[in-house]
Protein backbone atom coordinates (compact mmCIF):
# COMPACT_ATOMS: atom_id res chain seq x y z
CA UNK A 1 0.00 0.00 0.00
CA UNK A 2 1.15 3.43 -0.67
CA UNK A 3 -0.66 6.55 1.08
CA UNK A 4 -0.04 10.26 -0.29
CA UNK A 5 0.05 12.80 1.95
CA UNK A 6 -1.01 16.75 1.10
CA UNK A 7 1.13 18.73 3.59
CA UNK A 8 -0.63 20.26 6.74
CA UNK A 9 -0.07 20.48 10.51
CA UNK A 10 -1.38 17.97 12.65
CA UNK A 11 -4.07 19.28 15.41
CA UNK A 12 -5.45 17.16 18.06
CA UNK A 13 -9.85 17.60 18.56
CA UNK A 14 -10.56 18.95 21.61
CA UNK A 15 -11.04 16.11 24.39
CA UNK A 16 -9.46 13.49 21.89
CA UNK A 17 -5.96 12.84 22.45
CA UNK A 18 -4.31 10.28 20.74
CA UNK A 19 -4.67 6.44 22.93
CA UNK A 20 -1.25 5.14 21.52
CA UNK A 21 -0.89 1.06 21.21
CA UNK A 22 0.44 -1.00 24.06
CA UNK A 23 3.94 -0.41 24.66
CA UNK A 24 5.58 -3.12 22.05
CA UNK A 25 8.70 -3.43 24.16
CA UNK A 26 6.93 -4.07 27.33
CA UNK A 27 4.26 -6.59 26.32
CA UNK A 28 6.93 -8.89 25.06
CA UNK A 29 8.21 -9.45 28.24
CA UNK A 30 5.08 -8.67 29.81
CA UNK A 31 3.00 -11.70 27.53
CA UNK A 32 6.12 -14.16 28.18
CA UNK A 33 6.63 -13.71 32.04
CA UNK A 34 2.68 -14.13 32.44
CA UNK A 35 2.71 -17.16 30.17
CA UNK A 36 6.10 -18.66 32.10
CA UNK A 37 3.52 -18.02 35.49
CA UNK A 38 0.47 -20.25 34.40
CA UNK A 39 -1.57 -17.58 34.83
CA UNK A 40 -5.44 -17.72 34.18
CA UNK A 41 -7.11 -15.59 31.50
CA UNK A 42 -4.87 -13.33 29.12
CA UNK A 43 -3.30 -10.09 29.92
CA UNK A 44 -5.28 -7.16 28.74
CA UNK A 45 -3.77 -4.22 26.41
CA UNK A 46 -4.34 -1.91 23.75
CA UNK A 47 -3.85 -2.18 19.89
CA UNK A 48 -2.08 -5.29 19.53
CA UNK A 49 0.58 -4.70 16.24
CA UNK A 50 1.90 -7.84 13.99
CA UNK A 51 5.53 -8.06 16.74
CA UNK A 52 3.14 -8.73 19.59
CA UNK A 53 0.89 -10.86 18.12
CA UNK A 54 3.91 -12.71 17.23
CA UNK A 55 5.20 -13.27 20.57
CA UNK A 56 1.74 -14.20 21.76
CA UNK A 57 1.54 -16.96 18.90
CA UNK A 58 4.78 -18.12 20.00
CA UNK A 59 4.53 -18.80 23.87
CA UNK A 60 0.89 -20.77 22.83
CA UNK A 61 3.28 -22.75 20.72
CA UNK A 62 6.13 -23.27 23.13
CA UNK A 63 4.24 -24.05 26.06
CA UNK A 64 1.19 -25.97 24.73
CA UNK A 65 0.96 -29.57 24.46
CA UNK A 66 2.93 -31.56 21.97
CA UNK A 67 6.12 -33.71 21.20
CA UNK A 68 8.82 -32.33 19.50
CA UNK A 69 10.23 -29.21 19.12
CA UNK A 70 7.96 -26.66 18.70
CA UNK A 71 7.74 -24.58 15.11
CA UNK A 72 8.03 -20.84 16.06
CA UNK A 73 7.18 -18.83 13.52
CA UNK A 74 8.13 -14.79 15.01
CA UNK A 75 7.03 -12.65 12.05
CA UNK A 76 9.42 -10.04 11.68
CA UNK A 77 10.07 -9.70 15.81
CA UNK A 78 13.66 -9.45 16.69
CA UNK A 79 12.92 -9.28 20.18
CA UNK A 80 10.09 -12.53 19.54
CA UNK A 81 12.95 -14.40 18.03
CA UNK A 82 15.92 -13.77 20.88
CA UNK A 83 13.60 -13.69 23.60
CA UNK A 84 12.09 -17.34 23.00
CA UNK A 85 15.48 -19.07 21.85
CA UNK A 86 17.03 -20.12 25.53
CA UNK A 87 13.04 -20.35 26.86
CA UNK A 88 12.51 -22.86 24.06
CA UNK A 89 15.84 -24.72 25.28
CA UNK A 90 14.71 -24.81 28.69
CA UNK A 91 11.26 -25.21 28.82
CA UNK A 92 10.96 -27.72 25.30
CA UNK A 93 14.72 -28.66 25.21
CA UNK A 94 14.63 -26.36 21.76
CA UNK A 95 12.54 -25.38 18.89
CA UNK A 96 12.52 -24.38 15.14
CA UNK A 97 12.02 -20.45 14.50
CA UNK A 98 11.25 -18.80 11.09
CA UNK A 99 10.54 -15.38 10.32
CA UNK A 100 9.98 -12.90 7.83
CA UNK A 101 11.79 -9.86 6.13
CA UNK A 102 15.10 -9.51 7.32
CA UNK A 103 14.92 -11.52 10.80
CA UNK A 104 16.28 -14.57 9.98
CA UNK A 105 19.39 -12.33 8.38
CA UNK A 106 19.93 -10.71 12.36
CA UNK A 107 22.88 -11.57 14.13
CA UNK A 108 22.40 -14.52 16.58
CA UNK A 109 26.29 -15.27 17.34
CA UNK A 110 25.81 -14.14 21.03
CA UNK A 111 23.62 -16.84 21.28
CA UNK A 112 25.94 -19.29 18.93
CA UNK A 113 29.27 -18.54 20.57
CA UNK A 114 27.55 -19.66 24.48
CA UNK A 115 25.75 -22.32 22.60
CA UNK A 116 29.11 -23.89 21.61
CA UNK A 117 30.74 -23.56 24.69
CA UNK A 118 27.22 -25.36 26.33
CA UNK A 119 27.18 -28.01 23.61
CA UNK A 120 24.21 -26.95 22.58
CA UNK A 121 22.90 -27.65 18.80
CA UNK A 122 22.26 -25.55 16.54
CA UNK A 123 21.78 -24.70 12.91
CA UNK A 124 20.33 -22.06 10.30
CA UNK A 125 19.89 -22.57 7.01
CA UNK A 126 16.99 -22.25 4.76
CA UNK A 127 15.38 -19.84 6.51
CA UNK A 128 15.23 -21.99 9.94
CA UNK A 129 16.78 -21.94 12.71
CA UNK A 130 17.07 -24.66 14.74
CA UNK A 131 18.62 -25.22 18.73
CA UNK A 132 18.11 -28.12 20.56
CA UNK A 133 19.66 -29.20 23.62
CA UNK A 134 19.52 -27.81 27.24
CA UNK A 135 20.76 -24.95 29.63
CA UNK A 136 22.80 -25.48 32.77
CA UNK A 137 23.32 -23.37 35.55
CA UNK A 138 27.14 -21.53 35.18
CA UNK A 139 28.25 -18.35 33.79
CA UNK A 140 27.07 -16.64 30.66
CA UNK A 141 29.54 -14.42 28.60
CA UNK A 142 28.48 -12.38 26.04
CA UNK A 143 29.08 -8.84 24.54
CA UNK A 144 26.67 -5.82 25.63
CA UNK A 145 27.09 -3.50 22.63
CA UNK A 146 24.98 -5.73 19.81
CA UNK A 147 21.45 -6.07 21.55
CA UNK A 148 20.64 -6.40 24.90
CA UNK A 149 17.47 -8.93 23.53
CA UNK A 150 20.28 -11.41 24.20
CA UNK A 151 20.17 -10.47 27.54
CA UNK A 152 17.02 -10.45 28.11
CA UNK A 153 15.88 -13.62 26.78
CA UNK A 154 18.61 -15.55 29.40
CA UNK A 155 17.09 -13.43 32.32
CA UNK A 156 14.06 -14.92 31.56
CA UNK A 157 15.61 -18.50 31.17
CA UNK A 158 18.07 -18.82 33.56
CA UNK A 159 15.71 -18.35 36.89
CA UNK A 160 13.79 -21.91 35.62
CA UNK A 161 17.31 -23.72 35.81
CA UNK A 162 17.99 -25.89 39.35
CA UNK A 163 20.97 -23.64 40.20
CA UNK A 164 22.21 -20.30 40.34
CA UNK A 165 23.74 -18.74 36.76
CA UNK A 166 25.50 -15.46 35.83
CA UNK A 167 25.38 -13.23 32.62
CA UNK A 168 28.56 -11.58 32.07
CA UNK A 169 29.08 -8.69 29.96
CA UNK A 170 31.89 -8.53 28.20
CA UNK A 171 31.76 -5.30 26.51
CA UNK A 172 29.62 -2.14 28.09
CA UNK A 173 26.28 -2.82 27.34
CA UNK A 174 23.76 -0.55 25.17
CA UNK A 175 20.16 0.23 25.48
CA UNK A 176 20.38 -0.05 29.11
CA UNK A 177 16.67 0.97 29.17
CA UNK A 178 15.28 -2.29 27.91
CA UNK A 179 17.55 -4.72 30.05
CA UNK A 180 15.74 -1.68 33.03
CA UNK A 181 12.11 -3.19 31.79
CA UNK A 182 13.39 -6.38 31.90
CA UNK A 183 14.71 -6.39 35.36
CA UNK A 184 10.94 -4.55 36.32
CA UNK A 185 9.06 -7.27 34.86
CA UNK A 186 10.30 -9.73 36.43
CA UNK A 187 10.46 -8.18 39.77
CA UNK A 188 6.91 -7.71 39.34
CA UNK A 189 6.46 -11.42 38.74
CA UNK A 190 8.33 -12.02 41.85
CA UNK A 191 11.98 -13.11 40.02
CA UNK A 192 14.81 -11.99 41.97
CA UNK A 193 18.20 -10.93 39.78
CA UNK A 194 20.93 -9.24 41.17
CA UNK A 195 22.74 -6.99 38.78
CA UNK A 196 25.91 -5.90 39.63
CA UNK A 197 26.83 -2.69 37.86
CA UNK A 198 25.26 -3.68 34.37
CA UNK A 199 28.67 -5.93 33.74
CA UNK A 200 27.30 -9.21 36.09
CA UNK A 201 23.84 -10.43 36.43
CA UNK A 202 23.36 -13.09 39.46
CA UNK A 203 19.92 -15.26 38.59
CA UNK A 204 19.33 -17.53 41.46
CA UNK A 205 18.21 -21.11 40.01
CA UNK A 206 14.92 -22.86 41.24
CA UNK A 207 12.79 -19.90 40.66
CA UNK A 208 9.17 -19.55 39.87
CA UNK A 209 7.08 -16.53 38.27
CA UNK A 210 4.39 -15.47 39.71
CA UNK A 211 1.56 -12.86 38.23
CA UNK A 212 1.30 -9.89 39.57
CA UNK A 213 -2.10 -8.57 40.87
CA UNK A 214 -2.83 -5.91 38.91
CA UNK A 215 -0.70 -6.20 35.71
CA UNK A 216 -0.59 -2.93 33.93
CA UNK A 217 1.62 -2.31 30.04
CA UNK A 218 2.06 1.37 29.58
CA UNK A 219 1.67 3.12 26.48
CA UNK A 220 4.32 3.36 24.09
CA UNK A 221 6.87 5.89 24.55
CA UNK A 222 8.52 4.93 21.28
CA UNK A 223 5.42 5.76 19.08
CA UNK A 224 4.54 8.96 20.79
CA UNK A 225 7.86 9.81 19.71
CA UNK A 226 6.52 10.38 16.31
CA UNK A 227 4.07 12.67 17.57
CA UNK A 228 6.38 14.43 19.56
CA UNK A 229 8.31 15.03 16.89
CA UNK A 230 5.15 16.26 14.68
CA UNK A 231 4.85 18.82 17.76
CA UNK A 232 8.24 19.95 17.67
CA UNK A 233 7.76 20.54 14.03
CA UNK A 234 4.80 22.71 14.19
CA UNK A 235 1.39 20.48 14.90
CA UNK A 236 -0.30 19.97 17.72
CA UNK A 237 -0.98 16.58 19.08
CA UNK A 238 -2.12 15.89 22.60
CA UNK A 239 -1.76 12.19 23.80
CA UNK A 240 -3.43 9.92 26.33
CA UNK A 241 -0.37 9.84 28.98
CA UNK A 242 -0.95 9.66 32.74
CA UNK A 243 0.65 10.25 35.89
CA UNK A 244 2.06 6.04 35.54
CA UNK A 245 3.42 6.61 32.21
CA UNK A 246 5.91 9.29 32.66
CA UNK A 247 6.97 6.88 36.00
CA UNK A 248 8.19 4.63 32.78
CA UNK A 249 11.05 2.05 32.63
CA UNK A 250 11.06 2.80 28.65
CA UNK A 251 14.08 4.29 28.00
CA UNK A 252 12.64 5.84 25.27
CA UNK A 253 10.88 8.33 27.25
CA UNK A 254 13.94 10.47 26.54
CA UNK A 255 12.52 11.75 23.79
CA UNK A 256 10.45 14.33 25.71
CA UNK A 257 13.64 16.20 26.80
CA UNK A 258 15.58 15.62 23.73
CA UNK A 259 12.71 16.99 21.70
CA UNK A 260 12.96 20.18 23.83
CA UNK A 261 16.51 20.26 22.98
CA UNK A 262 15.95 19.71 19.15
CA UNK A 263 13.46 22.73 19.44
CA UNK A 264 16.41 25.36 20.21
CA UNK A 265 18.62 26.92 17.88
CA UNK A 266 21.93 25.74 17.58
CA UNK A 267 24.12 22.64 16.58
CA UNK A 268 23.21 19.70 19.01
CA UNK A 269 25.05 16.20 19.56
CA UNK A 270 22.62 13.21 20.31
CA UNK A 271 23.98 9.75 21.44
CA UNK A 272 21.50 7.09 20.63
CA UNK A 273 23.26 4.01 21.87
CA UNK A 274 20.91 4.06 24.67
CA UNK A 275 17.88 4.31 22.38
CA UNK A 276 18.40 3.41 19.11
CA UNK A 277 14.25 3.79 18.13
CA UNK A 278 14.52 7.10 18.50
CA UNK A 279 16.84 7.60 15.71
CA UNK A 280 13.80 8.39 12.87
CA UNK A 281 12.02 10.77 14.73
CA UNK A 282 15.25 12.52 16.13
CA UNK A 283 16.31 12.62 12.71
CA UNK A 284 12.77 14.18 11.21
CA UNK A 285 13.11 16.88 13.73
CA UNK A 286 16.76 17.61 12.95
CA UNK A 287 16.06 18.21 9.15
CA UNK A 288 13.46 21.14 9.48
CA UNK A 289 15.66 22.95 12.44
CA UNK A 290 17.93 25.74 13.15
CA UNK A 291 21.60 23.91 13.33
CA UNK A 292 23.02 21.06 12.73
CA UNK A 293 22.65 17.89 14.36
CA UNK A 294 24.84 14.58 14.74
CA UNK A 295 23.35 11.37 15.34
CA UNK A 296 25.95 9.36 16.74
CA UNK A 297 26.55 5.87 18.29
CA UNK A 298 24.04 4.34 15.89
CA UNK A 299 25.57 1.38 14.22
CA UNK A 300 23.35 -0.79 15.92
CA UNK A 301 21.01 0.62 13.35
CA UNK A 302 22.09 -1.43 10.22
CA UNK A 303 20.86 -4.16 11.56
CA UNK A 304 17.22 -3.21 12.13
CA UNK A 305 14.13 -3.93 9.68
CA UNK A 306 16.09 -2.23 7.15
CA UNK A 307 19.67 -0.45 7.54
CA UNK A 308 18.17 2.08 9.01
CA UNK A 309 20.80 4.49 9.37
CA UNK A 310 21.01 4.35 5.18
CA UNK A 311 17.20 4.39 5.11
CA UNK A 312 16.88 7.66 7.16
CA UNK A 313 19.08 9.12 5.07
CA UNK A 314 17.97 7.86 1.55
CA UNK A 315 14.78 9.56 2.96
CA UNK A 316 15.87 12.41 4.31
CA UNK A 317 17.22 13.09 0.75
CA UNK A 318 14.87 12.51 -0.77
CA UNK A 319 12.64 14.72 0.60
CA UNK A 320 15.32 17.59 -0.25
CA UNK A 321 17.01 17.38 3.27
CA UNK A 322 20.52 17.85 3.75
CA UNK A 323 21.75 14.80 5.86
CA UNK A 324 25.60 12.71 5.33
CA UNK A 325 25.81 9.37 6.40
CA UNK A 326 28.74 7.94 8.61
CA UNK A 327 29.53 4.66 9.65
CA UNK A 328 27.68 4.91 12.90
CA UNK A 329 26.02 8.34 12.75
CA UNK A 330 24.41 10.78 10.52
CA UNK A 331 25.07 14.40 10.07
CA UNK A 332 22.00 16.18 9.59
CA UNK A 333 21.75 20.26 9.22
CA UNK A 334 18.36 21.20 9.34
CA UNK A 335 16.47 23.77 7.34
CA UNK A 336 13.17 25.83 7.37
CA UNK A 337 11.31 23.49 5.44
CA UNK A 338 11.49 20.52 2.71
CA UNK A 339 10.18 20.45 -0.93
CA UNK A 340 8.77 17.17 -0.80
CA UNK A 341 6.86 16.21 -3.88
CA UNK A 342 8.46 12.90 -4.40
CA UNK A 343 7.96 9.36 -3.35
CA UNK A 344 9.77 7.82 -0.32
CA UNK A 345 10.34 3.58 -0.16
CA UNK A 346 9.33 2.96 3.35
CA UNK A 347 11.70 -0.30 2.73
CA UNK A 348 9.59 -2.24 4.86
CA UNK A 349 10.66 -0.03 7.76
CA UNK A 350 7.76 0.75 9.93
CA UNK A 351 9.53 3.77 11.69
CA UNK A 352 11.04 4.97 8.12
CA UNK A 353 6.96 5.02 7.57
CA UNK A 354 5.95 7.01 10.01
CA UNK A 355 8.84 9.40 9.99
CA UNK A 356 8.19 10.18 6.12
CA UNK A 357 4.40 10.73 7.72
CA UNK A 358 6.00 13.30 9.80
CA UNK A 359 8.18 15.14 8.03
CA UNK A 360 5.77 15.47 5.17
CA UNK A 361 3.92 17.96 7.22
CA UNK A 362 6.72 20.03 6.96
CA UNK A 363 7.22 19.71 3.32
CA UNK A 364 6.02 22.04 0.28
CA UNK A 365 4.56 19.60 -2.25
CA UNK A 366 2.86 15.97 -1.30
CA UNK A 367 5.01 12.86 -0.41
CA UNK A 368 3.88 9.85 -1.20
CA UNK A 369 5.09 7.03 1.85
CA UNK A 370 5.56 3.53 -0.43
CA UNK A 371 5.25 0.36 1.64
CA UNK A 372 2.76 2.09 4.27
CA UNK A 373 1.39 -1.07 5.62
CA UNK A 374 4.71 -1.99 7.71
CA UNK A 375 3.84 0.40 10.30
CA UNK A 376 1.29 -2.55 11.50
CA UNK A 377 4.62 -4.13 12.75
CA UNK A 378 4.41 -1.93 15.81
CA UNK A 379 1.40 0.89 14.94
CA UNK A 380 -1.37 -0.72 13.32
CA UNK A 381 -3.80 2.69 13.92
CA UNK A 382 -1.33 5.13 12.76
CA UNK A 383 -2.66 5.82 9.42
CA UNK A 384 -6.05 6.46 11.50
CA UNK A 385 -5.02 8.42 13.85
CA UNK A 386 -2.70 10.63 11.05
CA UNK A 387 -6.37 10.96 9.45
CA UNK A 388 -8.09 11.88 12.78
CA UNK A 389 -5.19 14.53 13.66
CA UNK A 390 -6.31 16.54 9.88
CA UNK A 391 -3.57 14.67 8.17
CA UNK A 392 -5.08 14.80 4.46
CA UNK A 393 -4.01 11.51 3.09
CA UNK A 394 -5.06 8.60 0.13
CA UNK A 395 -4.42 5.24 0.84
CA UNK A 396 -3.82 3.37 -3.03
CA UNK A 397 -3.95 -0.34 -2.44
CA UNK A 398 -0.94 -2.01 -4.65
Amino acid sequence: MNVTITPTLLRSRPDSPVALPASKSQAHRMILAWALSSAEGSLAYTAPSQDILSTEHCVDALLGEGNGLPLLDCGESGSTLRFLIPVALVKRGGGVFIGRGRLMERPQQPYFDIFREKGVFYEQKDGKLTVRGALTPGEYRLPGNVSSQFVTGLLFALPLLDGGSDVVLTSPLESRGYVNMTLDVLDQFGVAVDNWGYERFHIPGGQQFRPPHAPYIEPDWSQAAFWIAADNLGSAVALALDGRDYRSSQGDKVIAPLAEQLGRPGDVTVDVSQCPDLAPPLAAMAAVREGTTYIVNAARLRIKESDRLSTIAQALTALGGSVTEGGDSLTIVGRSSLPGGVAVDSHNDHRIAMMAAILATRCEAPVTVMGAECVAKSYPAFWEDYRNLGGIIVKDEV
